[in-house]
């Protein structure tokens, strides 16, 4: 992106005037343009400026009114469509599909496009040109031509495991356009939930859009959860996406994650009985659709309501992580596969997705699923989402098929974007929004003359952590807007410049009602006592300036700059932020720094042993309000306190938290073991190191059946020095789960 404040190019000369001595100021678009002149002056729109469309030109009134719905939303004016307007648009011949031209100067806007989508790109560029003020709202002078990288720019959201209303997903459509993506996956069905209406299956919403979370053994109930969307609330939201610019590519699994389906229609499956609550666990279900003739009737049925809703050239059929144990168990099926001529469970799934792609075909749609469906050969004109790392879409563009980008981790936002305890659930494993930036969607692993099948990239959400619509909304946003720029814009890779055009973005995402996470700018604080006073060490992600203040006062531009480790009295508040342009960014911390908070270590400040199946999981309580969260490995529980400042020290303090057990991992829950416990509760153990003799023993008996965090308290001997403390729990069994809230090392009065 070129930023200049010389005279523009001859050919455009006469397309601005300039104001004597304006200064041009920093433009800060998110995806940054193809390309970009800045020059000076502009123009300052009011209420009288108004919109000009041409006549009967039904995608360029689209977009006009799309713009004159954003302006209000951050302070601009209202302004009607009227001729003669001030902003113009206009219809162009021979610019590129979905880009624009954008040229602004003294005397107004113009907004050139050859299709819908251009017209509305440009007038969401527009839109985040605008600056309002007192006077009203200035457009700095520009020539913008735009255009994207690449033809699919995804979000996935998955409504399956948690329901999420209609409201949210509009907010979260209107967020979408407002970084220039076009394609909404909507995860609809899984083992979890069945979200759609189908009219000609009644059950399939009836039974199973609602279950009873799962609880911890003595826990009392949580209410049921669910929902669905009707047919006609998805026909509005299709429509409201359509005038955004978005497609809508709904998802129906198979033949795996059927459990839902399966709940509702038994006969569905393979006559495996369901566990009572099973609906409720997380993991990877063993239960298949059955490859009966009545079965294929069901999905065909399901597609043809499908297909009546969702005008998609795509339709996804998902195709992942089928385990196909109840296969190979079959006679029935053994006897079909033999008949059919497949030699393996594996090109039977291939012989099922090709049988329904050529269905879809036969509708006029194509067949798009997980990379899984690559194995055993697909057919020709199916689609590709590769998700386990590119690979899958490596293959696909090798063997001519087109593929989208959706590797996991690195575009999975179930991941923790931040190590504090404020950023949430999700997996384990962090993946920052600077990790998520330096994706490079056209590798050197796929040949030049393959690219073009790269269709684009995706970033996907699975709910099983983020169970409400905040969370979810923290956990896209502002990932999200990094893979907008990767599908959008030429090779992006500077960060800091990305940083400093976020910044605006995130307070027009928030004012369209999706609240970004802030783990990209909040500080992180670690502290530790130093004699008698408080050694402070702050970091961040964002790459922008800390500045701090210990006299009460909110940290400004002024404040003074963090530049190495603070030794602090004790007690003093510290407040920190990161600080753009002089203005402190989302996520600012508030610390009460005292002789406690040096020797204390919440969940995501212990170190985890192992990270196997690494997870930050809710509390099973309360049924309303908030809940604690616990880090952990659930294939080994196990914390260590790392440098755990012992001396002074005659007691320890730990909060502890008991969730269910509700995994479906297979024959990997078998290798879970556990010390064997000497009370029936079973006890917290802390060792000096994890193979070192133990320090204290905290029963548990005072936590069990009760809900929330309770905490346990025990003497130690006194030690001297810093010291791993390991922690560890007995019990006879992996239900329920213990899980560390936070460990508080407590010195002599």
């Amino acid at each position: 992106m070129r930023h200049t404040s010389c005279l523009l190019p001859a050919l455009l000369a006469g397309a601005l005037t300039f104001i004597p001595g304006a200064i041009a100021q920093p433009v800060a678009l998110l995806p940054a343009p193809q390309s970009l002149t800045t020059a000076e002056g502009g123009f300052t729109l009011t209420a009288t400026s108004g919109i000009a469309i041409p006549s009967g030109d039904a995608g360029a009134r689209n977009a006009a009114d799309r713009l004159a719905e954003l302006l209000p939303r951050t302070g601009g004016p209202n302004l009607s469509i009227k001729p003669g307007g001030t902003i113009r648009f206009e219809r162009v011949p021979g610019i590129a599909a979905e880009g624009y031209r954008l040229i602004t100067s003294s005397s107004g806007a113009t907004i050139s496009a050859s299709d819908d989508a251009g017209l509305l790109y440009g007038a969401v560029t527009l839109w985040q040109l605008a600056r309002p003020g007192t006077a009203g709202t200035f457009i700095p002078a520009v020539v913008i031509t735009d255009a994207p990288r690449f033809r699919w720019r995804g979000l996935m959201l998955d409504s399956a495991r948690h329901f999420q209303s209609p409201e949210f997903v509009k907010r979260l459509l209107d967020t979408m356009a407002a970084n220039k993506l076009n394609t909404f996956h909507w995860h609809l069905v899984d083992d979890q939930g069945w979200r759609i209406e189908i009219k000609k299956y009644p059950r399939l919403t009836g039974v199973s859009a609602w279950r009873l979370p799962a609880t911890a053994p003595g826990a009392p109930p949580l209410p049921r959860i669910g929902g669905f969307y009707t047919q006609e609330q998805i026909r509005e939201i299709v429509a409201y996406a359509g005038k955004r610019g978005i497609t809508v590519v709904p998802e129906i699994e198979m033949p795996g994650h059927a459990l839902s389906a399966i709940r509702a229609y038994p006969g569905l499956g393979m006559g495996v009985p369901l566990p009572k609550g099973v609906e409720s666990d997380w993991g990877v279900f063993p239960w298949l659709y059955n490859t009966d003739e009545p079965t294929f009737t069901f999905l065909e049925n399901v597609l043809d309501e499908v297909m009546t809703l969702f005008p998609s050239r795509y339709i996804h059929v998902g195709g992942d992580e089928a385990v196909k144990d109840q296969w190979k168990a079959s006679p029935k099926i053994q006897v079909q596969m033999k008949s059919l001529g497949i030699t393996s469970e594996d090109k039977l799934q291939s012989w099922f997705v090709q049988r329904i792609g050529r269905y879809l075909a036969a509708h006029d749609r194509r067949l798009i699923g997980w990379d899984e469906i690559l194995d055993g050969g697909i057919t020709p004109d199916a689609t590709v989402m590769s998700w386990r790392g590119i690979d899958g879409a490596v293959a696909a563009a090798k063997a001519g098929h087109d593929a989208v980008l959706s590797p996991a981790p690195i575009l999975y936002l179930n991941h923790r974007q931040g190590v504090t305890a404020a950023e949430g659930t999700g997996r384990g494993e962090l993946i920052t929004l600077a990790q998520v930036y330096a994706f490079d969607p056209a590798p050197a692993s796929i040949p030049a003359e393959q690219q073009r099948h790269i269709l684009g990239v995706q970033g996907n959400l699975w709910t099983e952590h983020a169970r409400t619509e905040a969370a979810a909304a923290a956990a896209i946003f502002p990932r999200g807007a990094a893979i907008a720029e990767l599908g959008w814009s030429k090779a992006p890779s500077d960060f800091g410049d990305f940083i400093r055009r976020l910044a605006p973005q995130m307070t027009r995402l928030s004012a369209l009602g999706i609240e970004p996470g802030a783990a990209v700018f909040r500080p992180v604080a670690t502290l530790s006592p130093d004699g008698r006073k408080a050694r402070v060490t702050l970091s961040g992600q964002s790459g922008l300036p800390l500045r701090y203040t210990i006299d009460g006062t909110p940290p400004s531009g002024t404040s003074p700059l963090y530049g190495a480790p603070l030794s602090l009295a004790m007690p003093t508040r510290l407040r920190v932020a990161s600080v753009l342009d002089g203005t402190a960014q989302p996520g600012a911390i508030d610390l009460n720094v005292d002789a406690r908070a040096v020797r204390r270590r919440d969940d995501t400040e212990l170190k985890l042993c192992t990270t196997g199946i690494a997870l930050r999981l809710a509390d099973d309580a309360p049924a309303k309000g908030p809940r604690a969260a616990f880090l952990t490995d659930i294939g080994n529980p196990c914390w260590i306190y790392q440098a755990a400042p012992m001396d002074g020290v005659r007691s320890i303090a730990i909060d502890v938290g008991q969730i269910p057990f509700n995994f479906q991992i297979g024959h990997d829950a078998d290798k879970i073991r556990f010390r064997p416990p000497a009370t029936p509760a079973g006890e917290v153990e802390i060792r000096d190191g994890c193979e070192g003799p133990k320090l204290a023993v905290l029963p548990l008996a005072p936590a069990a059946r009760r809900p929330g965090v309770t905490r346990l308290t025990a003497s130690l001997k006194p030690m001297s020095g810093a010291h791993d403390l390991c922690i560890t729990y007995t019990a006879k069994g992996v239900n329920p789960l213990w899980a560390i809230s936070a460990v508080q090392l407590v010195t002599a009065p």
